[in-house]
């Protein structure tokens, strides 16, 4: 990539030359030196707090189900910590752990290579669409599958086509599914659907270890514990389903918040083969979103609150982000680089705006906000005409 960058959505970036830049990437290479030369007896505590909250808040939600799950108190207080239970392991527990995180523990039941969270999507799968593939083109159109799933636009620079006029109810659709959604993400269903450069055949065949997964969680959930419930099998089922979904909606808020904000760029492909570490970071930068909140607002998002430091340091333990962003924070105001951050609720309404815009083909919106600029033009000059 070896090139000068001029950062132009935002006001306050500045030209920065190919010197500038790998000045950058040497100083986020230090502030990960730092970090990473300081692990030790209270990182590993923390996971383990962590999955000993997981661990006890799953046996307690289930027991609430199972036991008393017919009465509705008690049923809404179980199938709501059976949610929360399941964020938690899946966003602050696997997640991170599967990033390796926590592999210099030389814990086995914390090794990222072996590790399986409880969920659909296989650990393989995950790590190979995840770890490898959106870690390494992250926001490149045309690489990164996560730039829409193959679902929905969010960016200008993907195809437009008809099907994204309901760019706003599938990505509800996205968020309410977004378990299996990302189970099926290494199949690209979108090339037997959409683009039928695909065989329905060659899907089953790759699909292979994800049936068996599929199999395990739905047996665990909709049938083994059902069952073992006795007359109360249907709201320990019914828990289950609604709990599932409460994670795939709040996994999917904090992953969209982290990549489909307004200020998110996206990227294209160009000479990514001869990109440095130092434009490697400029660009999760760049690509990235933090919402700001409470600690707890933090451990649900498994940390991906701070998605900039995410993306900038994947290996690093999830629980140290908090430490490192005022310093990447203010390394990006030195060198003049946009650091997209704001509460959840405002990176999260403008999600929805930029999914509004990619629903519509480029020039269609470019129309529409020129209209918009040129209304309120007029209206600014009749407003300054009539009031003193």
């Amino acid at each position: 990539m070896n090139m000068q960058i001029d950062f132009k959505r935002h006001s306050k970036s500045q030209f920065l030359s190919p010197e500038q830049i790998e000045e950058f990437g040497a100083k986020v290479d230090a502030i990960r030196r730092e970090v990473m030369d300081d692990l030790g007896e209270k990182d590993a505590n923390y996971i383990y707090k962590i999955r000993n909250f997981v661990r006890y808040s799953e046996i307690a939600s289930r027991g609430m189900l199972m036991f008393a799950g017919w009465l509705p108190p008690v049923w809404l207080a179980g199938t709501g910590l059976l949610g929360i239970s399941k964020i938690v392991e899946n966003m602050e527990l696997g997640h991170n752990v599967m990033h390796g995180q926590f592999d210099w523990m030389n814990d086995p039941t914390l090794n990222g290579t072996t590790y399986d969270w409880d969920t659909i999507s296989t650990g393989d799968d995950w790590k190979y669409t995840h770890n490898y593939i959106h870690h390494t083109y992250t926001n490149i159109v045309g690489m990164d599958h996560d730039v829409g799933y193959g679902l929905i636009r969010v960016s200008e620079s993907q195809k437009w086509e008809p099907r994204f006029l309901l760019n706003i109810p599938l990505g509800m659709q996205l968020m309410v599914f977004f378990e299996w959604y990302v189970g099926l993400q290494r199949l690209h269903l979108e090339d037997v659907i959409a683009y039928k450069t695909k065989t329905w055949k060659e899907v089953w065949k790759e699909a292979a270890p994800l049936r068996q997964k599929m199999r395990r969680q739905v047996l665990k959930d909709y049938v083994f514990f059902p069952v073992i419930a006795g007359p109360n099998a249907i709201p320990v089922f019914a828990g289950n389903a609604v709990a599932n979904v409460i994670r795939s909606l709040w996994a999917s808020a904090v992953i969209f918040n982290g990549h489909f904000t307004e200020d998110a760029e996206t990227f294209e492909m160009d000479n990514t083969d001869n990109e440095t570490r130092a434009e490697w970071y400029l660009r999760q930068v760049r690509g990235s979103s933090n919402f700001t909140g409470t600690d707890w607002l933090h451990i649900l998002s498994g940390n991906l609150s701070h998605q900039i430091e995410h993306h900038l340091f994947p290996d690093m333990p999830a629980n140290r982000y908090a430490q490192v962003a005022p310093k990447v924070k203010t390394l990006c105001a030195e060198y003049g680089i946009h650091y997209n951050e704001a509460s959840f609720i405002k990176q999260f309404s403008t999600v929805w705006v930029r999914l509004a815009k990619c629903s519509l083909p480029n020039h269609w919106t470019a129309q529409i906000i020129e209209k918009t600029h040129s209304a309120k033009s007029v209206l600014s000059h009749f407003k300054s005409k009539i009031m003193p």
